[in-house]
């Protein structure tokens, strides 16, 4: 079974996973969102960086664009968790 609740990412660790899985964090010009790219994926991942954690439909859409599964997304942050990474 699946503990992970995705309305509880921090915006540490989703940019941490965003990393993870080869995006790359680019220059907007616009201090209150992050934007991050990728090739291969339909559109940029951007989510508003004074909202903590990040809200749970940014982090469902990221990982539907990404292709990567919510079970997937758990194994990477429980073993984040295992390995003493903070948030």
């Amino acid at each position: 079974m699946n503990t992970v609740r995705l309305s509880n990412i921090s915006i540490a660790e989703f940019g941490a996973f965003l990393e993870y899985k080869g995006c790359v964090r680019v220059d907007n010009g616009n201090e209150g969102h992050e934007k991050w790219e990728k090739a291969g994926i339909p559109r940029p991942i951007i989510f508003q960086t004074h909202i903590e954690p990040v809200p749970e439909f940014i982090v469902r859409n990221g990982l539907r664009d990404l292709g990567v599964s919510r079970n997937d997304f758990a194994q990477w942050y429980l073993g984040r968790k295992k390995k003493g990474k903070k948030q």
